[in-house]
């Protein structure tokens, strides 16, 4: 299954909906347009709404994506669903991460 990432962009912020799944085949996908799309971002809005799986690949790119917003301004995810906040808190991402519950 792949993943699509629809970005929404307004000012200096950045809202990327995730459709799919963030594994080990598409965390690369992800992670480039990240590398693409924080220069100037300040706000960055992860929308978890459609996203059905996160692996340990997806979460060492919001990792990255989370490292690279401490220093330039604030990262949040909304609407993780249920089984995405457990892959969240099993891991401790959920300490780590801005999540809106």
């Amino acid at each position: 299954m792949a993943l699509n990432i629809a970005k929404t962009a307004a000012a200096d912020s950045l809202t990327i909906a995730l459709d799919g799944r963030l594994d080990t085949t598409t965390a690369p996908q992800l992670e480039a347009e990240l590398n693409a799309s924080l220069d100037g971002v300040k706000t960055l809005v992860f929308d978890m709404e459609k996203l059905a799986y996160v692996s340990s690949a997806g979460l060492r790119v919001l990792l990255k994506a989370q490292k690279t917003m401490n220093k330039q301004g604030s990262m949040t995810i909304k609407n993780a669903g249920s089984e995405i906040m457990e892959i969240f808190e099993v891991t401790g991402f959920d300490e780590i991460l801005n999540i809106e519950k």
